[in-house]
């Protein structure tokens, strides 16, 4: 019993449906990302307050 094996550029129709599946969609901002600027932010301004106290 051998299958065939499954050809995402059978036809457009195929290949616009593996496509779709390989780029999952992102709902909403990376948090992650905003969180690491959030830090960053707060460093910078602890170093500017700590500089002017000298």
């Amino acid at each position: 019993m051998s299958q065939t094996p499954n050809d995402p550029a059978g036809s457009t129709h195929q290949f616009q449906n593996f496509a779709n599946q390989a780029q999952p969609q992102k709902s909403g901002p990376n948090i992650g990302l905003i969180v690491g600027i959030v830090a960053v932010v707060a460093v910078v301004a602890i170093l500017a307050v700590a500089l002017m106290m000298m």
